[in-house]
């Protein structure tokens, strides 16, 4: 696993994850403004409430997709480091919470009360993991 990340990631595996763990951040923090669309806690004249919650939904799928990509590549490449505790645990959180969230808006259709709590948790968790790691990389470049 470890040639095929390098190979696709042409030797900078760390950039990569960084980058792609940036843009996650980043979708997470829109993921927070649709929801709150959706839910009718922010009423812009532009977006309703049913397409806001539509594009929340697509873009979490495309969402969970970077995040897997992520915890592989740092599963595959570092491993659980004794000197990142912090971000081990978030990381192992966030993706343990993303598929319990997954799994209540498979079978409740979208419609439980879990669900605003399991995505603040979610972008919480995403929140921590980003800082434990991209940026700390970030900050130190």
């Amino acid at each position: 696993m470890e040639d095929l990340i390098e190979s696709v990631t042409r030797g900078n595996p760390t950039e990569v994850k960084v980058t792609l763990a940036s843009v996650a951040l980043a979708l997470g923090c829109y993921q927070l403004l649709l929801i709150a669309v959706g839910y009718g806690k922010l009423r812009p004249g532009f977006l309703s409430g049913r397409a806001a919650s539509f594009s929340h939904r697509a873009i979490g799928d495309a969402l969970a997709i970077v995040l897997v990509v992520v915890a592989v590549m740092c599963l595959s490449l570092f491993g659980f480091d004794d000197d990142s505790t912090a971000h081990v645990l978030a990381g192992s959180a966030l993706i343990v919470v993303l598929a319990v969230k997954v799994t209540v808006v498979r079978r409740s259709r979208g419609s439980s009360r879990a669900l605003p709590p399991l995505g603040l948790a979610l972008f919480a968790l995403l929140a921590i993991t980003w800082a434990t790691s991209a940026g700390a990389f970030l900050g130190a470049t």
